[in-house]
């Protein structure tokens, strides 16, 4: 990299517009939306699609809810065009969805487009041509006169082909390709060059559509053009303004965003961005973006997963896993902060009457677009407590106490540190089973038991548990169950112990309903074990939770 890159690149010098508006605005409804995955991103395919994806992903953006969509460059391609043919040949089109197809400004090219759009109920056709400087002065070798009457030429013709086939319901789109780097002036003057010819009215609907085509600046410039555009263009209230944003920058979301608050009323892009270079702006962000902040999209995203997985299967192209909302890591906290601060947060939601929305770290409920909670939370190196908490907790219902949260991450830290690897569900569960015990697998599987009422008020206990050596029996009394089992389990194995902690809760709300309980024994030197226990019976798994916190050997 140059340690002076002004020398070779001069940054983009805004327009002047004091007075803008758009900054004190808000959204408050959706725009009109058009996808051009099957034109615009199939372009930028190492391997376009052929038909079958094509009608696969038409299928699909058709169940997602889109009323406008760009089908095809029919004059650059026959697959392109047979798929126009097929669409309306099969009656594949609903009747209140509107195809779009584009053409360039050359006669022969817009003979073709219409060949293809033949008995169509309803169509756009969508003319462009660039608008730029540096296209001017290095691609065409053209005067801003010569681009006019390239684009008026084009419109006229396109006009008397839609006048000579009255029963299709026609739409027109021009675009100053490469608006974001032409004369503001400029811009103004061919695309009221273009209105004269076409005439907007309801009648003969007409959209300028004012794309990005290559990002040149931040987001707050491209805003001020389309405001300085709404603004001045004269026709503004005849016209659909429509914006089509790239992301060389990084910033087609940003860009989409403030261009409707300066006068947009449609967006065009891509499901997830694919287009030329980094990408068309991204439909499902901006679409869940509006849906975060309690605005409608009028797109269907309830079922994000099967979107995703279509949309990899027709481009060959994977979402990124950390993609917004999308992708699979989209809602998914490793780190332990993030981890507790979202644990609280559901666990506060149980407790509220609002329906309001209110989670740290995630902005909409994933179980709004069909993905399930128990992604939210996944365990690593980096997780803190409440990470396995969660896990444990949603997937067996286990609510452990603070301090075996705490015991517990110990334990998941140190393998993951030593395995260098996210742990799964299973391994997890399968570690809690190995250090608590709170199924059968324990050195000391409780039997059966009976307990009675002594006349100096104590309880006597007498149980059967199963050993690696076989089956023994404890006895001995105390002021209540447990304590008269840590009494015959001290005269027992030798082991002195003392309670430290206890809890119990039930795993569900029926009385049927088994329960769970945890006990924290401490024995010599400090020694300190958790164990826990689940039956029918809590004092069955007390009991259990009280063998299972027992070390292996001697503890005495």
């Amino acid at each position: 990299m140059l340690p002076n890159p002004s020398q070779k690149y001069a940054a983009f010098a805004p327009i002047q517009l004091p007075d803008r508006q758009w900054p004190d605005k808000t959204l408050t409804h959706a725009p009109r939306w058009l996808s051009t995955d099957l034109r615009d991103g199939n372009q930028a395919l190492a391997e376009p699609m052929d038909i079958p994806r094509k009608l696969r992903f038409w299928e699909q953006l058709l169940k997602c809810g889109f009323k406008e969509i760009e089908v095809a460059f029919p004059s650059a391609s026959e697959t392109d065009f047979q798929f126009v043919r097929q669409l309306i040949e099969e009656q594949r089109i609903p009747d209140d969805v509107t195809i779009q197809v584009l053409t360039q400004a050359r006669s022969d090219l817009i003979e073709r487009t219409f060949a293809a759009l033949d008995g169509v109920k309803s169509a756009t056709v969508h003319l462009y041509n660039a608008t730029a400087p540096l296209f001017r002065r290095l691609v065409f070798r053209q005067s801003q006169d010569d681009i006019i009457q390239l684009a008026v030429s084009a419109t006229r013709q396109i006009r008397a082909l839609c006048e000579a086939n009255p029963n299709t319901q026609w739409r027109y789109e021009y675009s100053p390709e490469t608006f974001c780097f032409t004369e503001p002036e400029f811009a103004l003057q061919i695309c009221e060059a273009v209105a004269d010819v076409w005439e907007p009215s309801a009648a003969r609907p007409m959209i300028i559509n004012l794309p990005a085509t290559v990002e040149v600046n931040t987001p707050n410039v491209y805003a001020d053009q389309i405001e300085y555009f709404c603004r001045h263009f004269t026709r503004r209230h005849d016209v659909c303004i429509s914006v089509h944003p790239h992301n060389d920058r990084g910033s087609g979301v940003a860009s989409a965003e403030l261009a409707l608050l300066a006068g947009a009323d449609r967006v065009e892009g891509c499901l997830f961005g694919n287009g030329e270079r980094t990408g068309n702006v991204c439909l499902v962000t901006l679409a869940m973006n509006l849906y975060s902040q309690g605005i409608a999209p009028q797109l269907d995203f309830s079922d994000m997963k099967q979107v995703v997985e279509r949309v990899e299967q027709c481009n060959q192209l994977p979402v990124h896993p950390r993609h917004p909302y999308a992708g699979k890591l989209a809602f998914t906290a490793f780190s332990g902060s993030h981890q507790d601060a979202i644990k609280k947060g559901f666990h506060a939601r149980e407790q509220a009457d609002s329906p309001r929305w209110e989670m740290p770290y995630l902005p909409v409920d994933p179980e709004d677009i069909g993905c399930s909670y128990e992604a939210v939370i996944r365990v690593n190196s980096q997780s803190g407590k409440s990470g396995a908490a969660w896990m444990l907790e949603q997937n067996h219902g286990l609510v452990l106490p603070r301090a075996l949260q705490q015991d517990f991450s110990r334990h998941v830290q140190a393998k993951t540190d030593r395995e260098g690897n996210e742990m799964t569900l299973s391994a997890l569960w399968q570690l809690y089973r190995e250090l608590y015990g709170p199924y059968p697998l324990a050195p000391r599987q409780l039997l059966d038991y009976r307990s009675e009422s002594q006349a100096d008020g104590e309880l006597q206990l007498s149980a059967r548990v199963q050993t690696a050596e076989g089956i023994v029996t404890l006895q001995g009394k105390g002021n209540g169950l447990l304590s008269a089992a840590a009494a015959a389990i001290a005269s027992r194995f030798k082991m002195r112990l003392a309670i430290e902690d206890y809890h119990e809760h039930t795993l569900g709300r029926c009385s049927e309903s088994r329960s769970a309980a945890y006990i924290r024994c401490s024995f010599k030197q400090g020694v300190s074990r958790w164990g826990t226990g689940i039956d029918n019976d809590v004092s069955r798994a007390s009991l259990q939770a009280l063998l299972n916190a027992l070390p292996d050997g001697d503890a005495g």
